[in-house]
Parts: C-alpha cells; sequence; structure tokens
C-alpha cells in the first residue's frame, strides 16, 4: 500500500511563516526592551512635587541603571537576584537625584542624595547642616509653587562642587528642624528639593516618610527630562497634546 503524504500549498505555508516570524519579532523586540529597561534605562513619571523647582509633577524622566549599579529593584515587577548591595556597584555622590524604593512601599520615589554612609545630617532652621556643618546657600528669587504658595529659591552648594535649586515655601515648618540623623553603613538620607513639602529621610516609613534607603533599594540615576505635560493631558486623545510644556523637552536633571 504507498503512502498518503499530506500536502501544503504555498499561500497556505507562507501565511503559517509570515505568522511564525511575527511571533518570533515581537518576542526579540519584548526581550530587547526587558533587557535595556533592566540594565540601561527606565523611565518614570513624577506624579507630585516634591521635587520642585528642579521636576515638576507631570514630567517623564529617563533615569540610567548602569551608572549605579543593579539592585533588588532593577527588574521590577519582576525579582532580581540580588538581597545586600548591587551587582556592579557604583558609589553615589551627595546631590545625585536617585530613584529608588524604600523599604516598606510598593511604589517607587525620587529624592536627592544628602546624606552617604557615615555622614550626619540635621536640619537648624531651615538650613541643612552635614557633619555639623552648614551647606551654604544664595538667594535666588522667588517660584510660584501653586496659586497660594510662592516660596523662595535658593542655591545649595554641596562640598563636592554640586549646585541645585532648592524650594524653601515657608519658615518654621515642622521639618525645618530635626534631630541629628547619623547614616548607617549601606545607607542614603534622601530628601526632596521642595523643602516643606517633601516626605523624605528626615521621617520614618512609620511616620509617612522613607527613612534611610539601603543601597540595594536603589534604582537608578535621573539623567534627563524627556518632556513634560499637564493634568489634562492624555496619550490617546490627540486634542490634548497641545498641553505638552514646550520649554521642558530634553532637559537636563541637576
Amino acid at each position: 500500500m504507498s503512502k498518503v503524504i499530506e500536502t501544503m500549498d504555498t499561500d497556505e505555508s507562507d501565511a503559517k511563516g509570515g505568522f511564525r516570524e511575527t511571533i518570533s519579532t515581537i518576542l526579540w523586540a519584548l526581550g530587547i526592551a526587558f533587557v535595556l529597561r533592566t540594565f540601561v534605562f527606565q523611565p518614570f513619571h513624577i506624579p507630585s512635587g516634591s521635587m520642585v523647582p528642579g521636576l515638576v509633577k507631570g514630567d517623564y524622566i529617563i533615569t540610567s541603571k548602569y551608572s549605579v549599579g543593579y539592585g533588588r529593584h532593577a527588574a521590577t515587577p519582576f525579582p532580581f537576584p540580588v538581597r545586600k548591595g548591587r551587582i556592579f556597584e557604583r558609589e553615589l555622590e551627595r546631590g545625585d537625584v536617585i530613584v529608588f524604593r524604600p523599604a516598606g512601599y510598593d511604589k517607587d520615589f525620587i529624592k536627592r542624595v544628602i546624606g552617604l554612609p557615615g555622614d550626619q545630617i540635621q536640619m537648624k532652621n531651615g538650613l541643612l547642616h552635614i557633619n555639623g556643618k552648614p551647606v551654604g546657600i544664595e538667594i535666588d528669587g522667588t517660584h510660584q509653587y501653586s496659586n497660594a504658595r510662592t516660596g523662595e529659591l535658593q542655591l545649595e552648594t554641596f562640598s563636592n562642587g554640586n549646585v541645585h535649586q532648592v524650594l524653601n515655601l515657608q519658615k518654621g515648618d515642622r521639618l525645618d528642624n530635626t534631630k541629628p540623623f547619623p547614616v548607617p553603613s549601606g545607607y542614603y538620607f534622601m530628601m526632596g528639593d521642595n523643602r516643606d513639602d517633601s516626605l523624605d529621610s528626615r521621617l520614618t516609613f512609620d511616620e509617612g516618610g522613607v527613612g534611610m534607603v539601603p543601597k540595594e533599594n536603589i534604582i537608578g540615576k535621573a539623567e534627563i527630562v524627556l518632556l513634560s505635560v499637564n493634568d489634562d493631558f492624555v496619550i490617546f486623545k490627540p486634542w490634548t497634546w497641545s498641553n505638552m510644556r514646550s520649554d521642558r523637552w530634553f532637559k537636563d536633571i541637576k
């Protein structure tokens, strides 16, 4: 008895081959995107004003992963095989703007590195003190934070040469005077540039802040503002695209 050989016409073969090629291309694209997001760059959205004036609500920023190394949250929401420290770790510098995930939270924060391991940080009458010495400031004008609040802009200069603006909304705020905070080995002390409207390392998790940030919880260093939008911007509604802020494209983060 002769064997029956199944045949497939050319159109059917081409269709199946095209489908497999499409799936393969999608899988490769997803894999490349995952690798880039995990090891090179990751975008983030700024949802609040705690880093005003440098970063404002509605900013979309790009962070670099390779510049800080890879900790436990490098591939979030997927697990990353790090428990302590960071793979290919690079030490942070005072003044770096960093995205991290505080202990006890399931969301990411962005703040400025103020205290390095071994430092002592304290606020006295609204002035930052590092290791017992006041940080130099200069008055740099005013900033309209909201319809009802205008604050004083200050240029803050660290000993390593980092210069950045901070916003002082009011004198005598509850965070203007703190106890001394010794920064343990393996941790960083973070603060927002909007000093009177930032829940940061000056407060513990139980107090609504982020506490000291362990080095393995560092995610990336903020590099640029890619674009910025107002609250009523929706990507799928072209008539709202005019609500992009034209003065915040590709803006360096200092």
